[in-house]
């Protein structure tokens, strides 16, 4: 394993994350079930929406599986490790669960169920009462479901480096970049997806974590190839080598999606014999992407900036606050009766600047730190990491 930083996976996080906020922005307008909605959704905003569907998630866990294999070649020990992975996401999980979270909830109940009782009330006499209110669990981690995933993956990792010996790991590593070299790091991911739909076809992600087995065996996938690209980067050859083959493809498998979105839009239910080839294309176009994805960054974004280890650093306090941001300012929108174009102007808007303002107070606030996922060092030293 080389020990050279590659900095177009940084570029790649950075991009897949704020993607992210994009596409939570654009939740407000689309038709499908959000925490708040504009009060004329707009159906043309699912399909660029849809094309980042079935690749944008793995692609965070992809990159973190590749950060997670870093910093355990630095910190060089499973303990360690598990130790550094817990400190870094689980005390901003909980502090995000106290304190950032629960306006989400307060709004969905509010506007979408009848609930009566001002935020101050709910926050201290129902919220924390471990309780389900029309259906939504109490209290609750909404988006910060990555988090409690990613936890529970770099856990999983951390145990199975104690337990395997050096030599064992490097043979494993070795056999997995052979099975992924060539054609089959396209073919064998995303065959793995398809089969993972067809064993449990009617599964739908719940983020509890508990009772969403199937999205687990498929983010643990994207997770382990992230991790094996760290620590075999000659994979990096074989992406290079394909990547293009890669967008073509995976732009090709898009055609059917778009299609079936088109046609059946919204709510409307799709006949029965749609759904296969609907989801069968949409798992080669989400691995096939995200191939291509890894390559492009590879090809043009491995050189460093001014502004990376900054916005890197950014990252992660980003996307703590972002969809608290979004579901507040849309409901003021909503009651201002606020049109689409403003709407999004103002919530793009909003969102960033309390996206830069969140983080940049955070940072310079020695205590506030590892509460929105810092390191406790001050200054420039937490940008160089």
């Amino acid at each position: 394993m080389t020990t050279t930083r590659h900095y177009g996976m940084d570029w790649l996080r950075i991009g897949a994350f704020a993607l992210l906020i994009l596409y939570h922005i654009g939740m407000y307008f689309v038709p499908w079930d959000w925490h708040v909605k504009i009060a004329q959704p707009q159906g043309w905003v699912a399909i660029p929406m849809l094309a980042t569907n079935s690749w944008r998630l793995a692609l965070l866990f992809l990159v973190s599986g590749y950060a997670s294999a870093a910093l355990f070649a630095k910190l060089g020990g499973a303990g360690g490790f598990a130790k550094s992975r817990s400190a870094r996401l689980l005390i901003p999980l909980l502090f995000g669960m106290a304190v950032i979270i629960p306006p989400q909830p307060w709004i969905d109940l509010k506007g979408q169920h009848g609930y009566s009782h001002d935020f101050l009330y709910f926050w201290s006499r129902d919220y924390f009462a471990f309780q389900f209110i029309d259906g939504i669990a109490l209290p609750t981690w909404q988006h910060l479901w990555f988090v409690v995933y990613l936890w529970v993956y770099t856990m999983l990792a951390a145990l199975l480096l104690a337990l395997v010996p050096v030599a064992a790991r490097a043979r494993i590593a070795d056999g997995a970049a052979l099975l992924f070299g060539g054609w089959r790091l396209l073919v064998l991911p995303a065959l793995w997806w398809i089969l993972l739909y067809l064993a449990f076809p009617d599964h739908d992600e719940t983020h509890a974590l508990f009772d969403d087995g199937p999205s687990h065996l498929h983010y643990l996938a994207a997770f382990g190839i992230g991790w094996l690209l760290r620590v075999r980067p000659l994979l990096f050859a074989v992406v290079a080598r394909w990547w293009k083959v890669a967008l073509a493809l995976g732009l090709l498998a898009f055609v059917p999606v778009a299609w079936v979105e088109g046609t059946w839009p919204g709510e409307t239910v799709a006949p029965d014999w749609v759904f296969l080839p609907y989801h069968v294309a949409r798992h080669i176009n989400g691995w096939l992407i995200i191939v291509a994805l890894v390559g492009i960054a590879d090809r043009y974004g491995n050189r460093d900036h001014p502004n990376r280890a900054m916005l890197a650093e950014a990252v992660f306090p980003f996307y703590i606050i972002h969809q608290t941001i979004i579901v507040v300012v849309g409901w003021w929108l909503l009651q201002a009766g606020v049109g689409a174009l403003p709407s999004f102007l103002v919530l793009l808007a909003a969102t960033v600047t309390g996206c830069w303002l969140f983080y940049r107070i955070g940072r310079s606030i020695g205590w506030l730190r590892p509460l929105i996922g810092l390191q406790r060092q001050q200054g420039r030293r937490a940008w160089a990491r």
